[in-house]
């Protein structure tokens, strides 16, 4: 999930090599936290117009997951 999350952010982002993914341990009700971090220039990119490229991936990594038997939330950092 974690590339996943990575190659779908590179190719949104100009900063290609800015682009990383940090992973939370589960929590208590078992979603993993995958938090996104990609340089403040291309922060408008991964966001998209009123959040909607943001809300597309988080659906994209729950569909994925759910694939995989497991729970995500996508944070953009």
């Amino acid at each position: 999930m974690k590339e996943l999350l990575e190659a779908i952010a590179r190719g949104l982002v100009v900063d290609k090599d800015a682009v990383n993914v940090t992973v939370d341990e589960p929590t208590e009700e078992g979603v993993v936290v995958y938090h996104l971090h990609v340089a403040p220039d291309d922060m408008g990119r991964v966001i998209g117009k009123q959040g909607r490229i943001a809300k597309a991936i988080r659906i994209v990594m729950r569909a994925g997951s759910s694939r995989i038997n497991e729970r995500c939330a996508v944070e953009i950092d």
